[in-house]
């Protein structure tokens, strides 16, 4: 990335003290590609980080590329970040670090993961490959399931260039008339309505070829009385990128709507290409497609390895997998006769997907078959393609309760989805709301309002992740139920503020952007600095998905230089460099990256020795912080404090098997045990706690202590003892 070039004078906004957001990422998904990369990792979890890392680079290309082009060809040469790298100096890099990573991922699947499938009976053969009974099998299949879907399309005048779908397999042939020597284009699509692999019969085992092999086989029945000469497979991606005017915004569920069909029109920003494909073919695509020569990536092997999900789904080899586990019961629910008695008892921390999502859905469902409930309020960002909780909130409006859903329409690639929920909702009579037009809706928040005999009572759910039954089994959140009267009237005041017209409440307990959050966490942060000048330790641990905020790092940077004792979770993006004298060389800065996508955000701040907690749904990001309405909340009872800063931090920052630590000069290096210490695997120990306590709760006794004990604290009980 960037060399090592700060010194303690350099003032604390110098672009050389900040990475370069795009690179970052880019380093994120290398670790999601080591994950592919690791012996020790099972074989068809290789294969399923082999195809995140695809699918997450799509998605780069589509929204972060796409912007970076626009930017371009807007004439604009100035960065808009922190590190003030131009838009064409950052596609160069994008370019060179990409060729790189993906010759890595090629090498990775080529020369290691397919042997070792083929040695456990998963084959995947190329054409060469094929026998003579692979070949009598695949004519039927193509002349029954294949080619009645497939529609070859001639280029010329009277033919022009088709529209090619986003992320869409094609072939380009080049092929001519009998008789005649100037060469024709043609164009195939491989449907996505088929599967990526067609399986071939086995005696045992699995073996598969690649949809294009089948369809190379019998191309000349697409073509027939042509000669054909050569063809390639080749993927386009669209840049997915759009601005919305919100001066111009009139209805912007409309808006939203017209948005996602000129996306589907979107430039192209990347083809993909086999390596052997002809200049010819190259060239003809490059042209029609109105691409420059450095939009094309050249890959040597099979094309759109998020089709890998497919060979990761296969029945069976529970031995080339991660052991299955079962998201452990929440005693405190088990225990209740509903989930209105369970809250009223306790406030409740739910440690996902350790432990079971089923309380958040149980929680709006009795809320919609409860009779003494009155009304539901839920924000929705993203969720999941057949939602229990939206069905939920269409019964509780079918059962004439006063329902509201604040739907996200711009949450980025699910707008789609969102404004099908959002339809439904309304047909159901669910009052539906779509937040402020310049800001995205991003809070997790779901108030019930019930009367019990005392009166009218608030519950209220807030969490770090989504309302997603399917992503809750494989994102680590937390989510947090109470009836604390201070934090249900936060709820209430957050709702109609985004449902109706006012100023901003005063708020008790929620911490809410873009109003106050960044504000108040570098007071926070300030705070820390004013500790450890008094002689008090400062202290600042921070789990989150990604820090990029100038104002964030600047902060951070100046509790370094007094000394503060600073630790960062950081999954992802990382603006800042850690480690540099006299500006951050009290920053200790780790990623982990495992089986289960780090998505929580947790903040601790020592206080002096009475700690402060916080999660909540805002990452330390400009637009999180500044274009986003987030929720971050205190958790005050102690134990469960005590839980999220021993357990669930110290665990994770004594992680030394999936975390890798940030260098100075943007590289990250794996953690690795020293001799003799033990071996901790954050999320494999998560797995253990979660089961333990379950078995403990089942056989009367209390829960287990942490695994880990934070640093903070072990220093104050060692201090003690000396001066005891």
């Amino acid at each position: 990335m960037q060399g090592i070039l700060p010194l303690p004078t350099l003032p604390l906004d110098d672009p050389s003290l900040y990475f370069n957001r795009e690179q970052s990422w880019l380093e994120f998904n290398r670790r999601v590609l080591e994950e592919a990369q690791d012996a020790e990792v099972p074989l068809l979890e290789r294969v399923k980080f082999l195809a995140i890392y695809s699918s997450n680079l799509d998605e780069f290309f589509m929204v972060r590329v796409g912007g970076l082009i626009q930017k371009v060809q807007a004439g604009i040469h100035r960065g808009s970040g922190a590190d003030r790298m131009a838009p064409h100096e950052q596609l160069e890099r994008i370019s060179q670090t990409v060729r790189q990573q993906v010759a890595e991922q090629y090498r990775c699947l080529t020369a290691d993961v397919l042997p070792a499938l083929e040695r456990e009976g998963i084959v995947i053969r190329s054409m060469k490959e094929l026998t003579e009974a692979d070949r009598k099998y695949l004519y039927e299949v193509f002349h029954r399931q294949i080619f009645p879907v497939l529609t070859p399309l001639a280029i010329d005048p009277g033919h022009p260039f088709p529209f090619l779908l986003n992320k869409s397999l094609n072939l380009a042939v080049m092929l001519r008339r009998p008789r005649e020597d100037e060469p024709l284009f043609a164009l195939v699509q491989a449907p996505a309505v088929l599967p990526r692999f067609v399986q071939l019969p086995a005696d045992k085992g699995h073996v598969l070829t690649p949809l294009e092999t089948v369809i190379r086989l019998h191309m000349a029945d697409l073509f027939p009385g042509m000669t054909l000469e050569r063809n390639a497979v080749f993927r386009l991606t669209r840049d997915s990128e759009y601005e919305i005017d919100d001066d111009e915004v009139e209805d912007l569920l409309k808006t939203i709507e017209d948005q996602i069909r000129k996306r589907r029109r979107g430039a192209g920003v990347r083809l993909e290409l086999e390596n052997d494909s002809p200049v010819e073919v190259e060239q003809f695509l490059i042209s029609s497609l109105d691409l420059d020569a450095a939009d094309v990536y050249r890959v040597g092997g099979i094309l759109d390895l998020t089709g890998l999900f497919q060979i990761h789904a296969l029945p069976g080899y529970a031995h080339l997998r991660e052991p299955q586990f079962t998201p452990q019961p929440v005693q405190e629910f088990l225990q209740a006769a509903n989930p209105w008695a369970a809250i009223r008892a306790k406030d409740i921390l739910i440690h996902h997907p350790y432990e079971s999502f089923g309380p958040v859905v149980d929680f709006i469902e009795a809320a919609a078959r409860d009779d003494r409930v009155l009304a539901i309020k839920q924000t929705l960002y993203r969720t999941s393609s057949d939602s229990p909780i939206v069905h939920a909130l269409q019964r509780a409006a079918d059962n004439g309760k006063q329902v509201t859903a604040l739907i996200e329409l711009k949450a980025r690639l699910d707008e789609e989805r969102n404004i099908l929920w959002a339809r439904e909702l309304e047909k159901s009579g669910v009052h539906v709301v779509f937040g402020f037009i310049g800001l995205k809706t991003h809070c997790k928040i779901a108030l019930v309002v019930r009367r019990e005999d005392d009166g009218i009572r608030r519950y209220v759910h807030l969490a770090t992740g989504n309302y997603n039954p399917q992503t809750a089994r494989i994102y680590t959140d937390l989510g947090y139920f109470t009836c604390n009267p201070d934090f249900c009237e936060d709820a209430s005041a957050l709702f109609n503020h985004l449902t109706g017209y006012g100023e901003l409440p005063q708020w008790r307990k929620l911490v809410v952007a873009p109003s106050r959050m960044q504000a108040f966490m570098i007071a926070k942060i300030e705070q820390e600095i004013a500790h450890q000048k008094a002689g008090r330790e400062g202290r600042i641990i921070a789990k989150l998905n990604g820090l990029l905020e100038p104002a964030m790092v600047q902060a951070l940077y100046r509790a370094s230089q007094a000394g503060v004792r600073i630790d960062m979770i950081c999954r992802g993006i990382c603006a800042l460099r850690p480690g540099l004298p006299g500006i951050s060389d009290t920053i200790r800065v780790v990623s982990i990256v495992d089986r289960f996508l780090e998505h929580s955000r947790i903040f601790y701040f020592g206080n002096g020795g009475n700690p402060l907690v916080y999660i909540g749904s805002a990452d330390w990001m400009d637009r999180n912080l500044s274009r986003r309405v987030e929720v971050v909340f205190p958790i005050e009872q102690p134990e469960l404090k005590q839980r999220l800063i021993t357990e669930i931090l110290g665990t994770s920052l004594a992680d030394n098997c999936k975390a890798r630590e940030l260098l100075p000069d943007g590289t990250y290096r794996r953690v690795t045990p020293a001799p003799g210490q033990p071996r901790v695997r954050s999320q494999e120990r998560f797995l253990e706690l979660a089961a333990a306590n379950t078995g403990r709760w089942l056989n009367g006794l209390a829960p287990t202590e942490s695994l880990v004990e934070p640093e903070p604290n072990k220093k104050r009980r060692q201090r003690k003892r000396q001066s005891g």
